[in-house]
């Protein structure tokens, strides 16, 4: 029996046949028909935007034609399905400027980003290399990378040197430590950063710098920075208790108040006191930030105080009567900000999730290197819906000022 009638024979019985597909091939095949069709559109949408410069198709006459073309220029381009060939339409006269080769430069701008993201991410350079070649079908040298670095930390120095604009009524401080190599050895730096809520209720990344520790002078050089490129108005700070935070604050904006954030402080008093007691003191802290005003709060703290003390907790009650005032600054303003102006989450946040992207760095090389990690990952925070979102409403904030005033005075 021949091989064809062994194969009918199998049809016949009813047993299915398996068919092998090559996958390799199939989606080769795919690439090239979209690389095609993305090549076509992009040309296609080249020579649509000439006819609407010539303001005539090519050949036709027409009177109101304003220019004629001239040939083109074939210009490589890296896209998704793979690199493309664009031929750009020349013009005798006028010049061919095109929304899509802006568009374009766009998107080769976001690759370069995502080259410097991954690089400050603490990728290594050959690594970079590798994802390039694997995502893009080039592999970019170690000396593109250097170069964008370069710009990108031109970029980010503007970025952190540009004015300050307008009101920045309450500000949010901390600091944060890394690790750099210095002589072979790991020695920590602190990067110190400050937020704030502008007046139209938004937040606003306001500063980040180099501090060789969180000392008065960094604190000092930093807020001096701040308030030379703009930053005034400022009525409240909200911060943990650094003293060199503090006293710098003092110096600088003299006219502000400071916030003690309430979190730190409850963590600082949890520290004298004992585990099976923590849930205890804790609900007898919250109670004080409950009160209605700042003078039930002052009562509530010596109530708290006297309870502590016959608990036989008196670091603890010690702690309560001189630090907890230093937690209700936040009651000489609006009450609908005082949920906002209690602790320092707000930045808080900001900062576990810098932590996050340099944990994976280890040692930076350098102090600079640090500042622009964080500095990139701050800019890219300002730019999403957390800079672009109403964080509070202003509209009572200064009625509220007005009133302490006249009631003060």
């Amino acid at each position: 029996m021949s091989k064809d009638s062994k194969e009918v024979g199998k049809m016949e019985e009813g047993k299915p046949q398996i068919i092998q597909i090559n996958e390799g091939e199939v989606h080769a095949h795919v690439d090239r028909l979209v690389k095609q069709t993305v090549e076509e559109m992009l040309n296609g949408m080249l020579d649509a935007e000439a006819d609407r410069l010539c303001q005539a198709k090519r050949y036709e006459r027409s009177d109101g034609r304003q220019d004629t073309r001239a040939g083109h220029y074939k210009r490589k381009l890296h896209v998704k399905a793979g690199e493309v060939e664009l031929k750009v339409p020349k013009l005798r006269h006028l010049p061919f400027e095109t929304a899509i080769i802006e568009r374009y430069r766009r998107r080769e701008a976001s690759v370069e980003e995502a080259l410097i993201e991954m690089y400050l991410a603490g990728v290594s350079v050959r690594r970079v290399e590798d994802i390039t070649e694997a995502l893009w079908g080039t592999r970019v040298s170690p000396g593109t990378v250097s170069n964008l670095n370069k710009k990108t930390y031109e970029r980010i120095n503007e970025w952190r040197n540009q004015p300050i604009e307008g009101r920045h009524r309450y500000i949010y401080l901390d600091g944060i430590w890394l690790k750099r190599s210095w002589c072979g050895e790991v020695r920590n730096l602190s990067i110190l950063v400050c937020i704030g809520v502008n007046e139209d209720g938004f937040r606003e990344v306001l500063g980040v710098a180099e501090g060789a520790k969180e000392d008065k002078e960094s604190w000092l050089s930093f807020l001096r920075h701040m308030k030379t490129r703009g930053l005034k108005d400022v009525e409240l700070a909200v911060s943990d208790k650094c003293l060199g935070l503090v006293e710098a604050l003092g110096e600088v904006y003299p006219e502000a108040r400071w916030q003690r954030c309430v979190v730190h402080f409850y963590r600082n008093v949890f520290t004298v006191t004992p585990r099976g007691k923590i849930m205890v003191v804790a609900a007898m802290l919250k109670a004080i930030h409950a009160q209605e005003d700042r003078k039930a709060a002052e009562e509530k703290i010596k109530a708290v105080a006297a309870k502590l003390e016959k608990m036989k907790l008196a670091k603890a009650a010690k702690m309560v009567r001189e630090g907890a005032h230093e937690t209700l600054s936040y009651y000489h303003f609006p009450q609908a900000h005082w949920r906002h102006l209690r602790t320092n989450n707000p930045l808080e946040r900001i900062m576990r999730e810098i932590r996050r992207r340099t944990r994976v760095v280890g040692s930076f090389p350098d102090g600079e290197s640090a500042l622009m990690l964080v500095a990139a990952r701050l800019r890219h925070i300002a730019g999403t819906r957390w800079g672009t979102r109403m964080y509070m409403s202003m509209e009572r904030f200064n009625d509220v000022i007005e009133e302490e005033v006249l009631t003060t005075a």
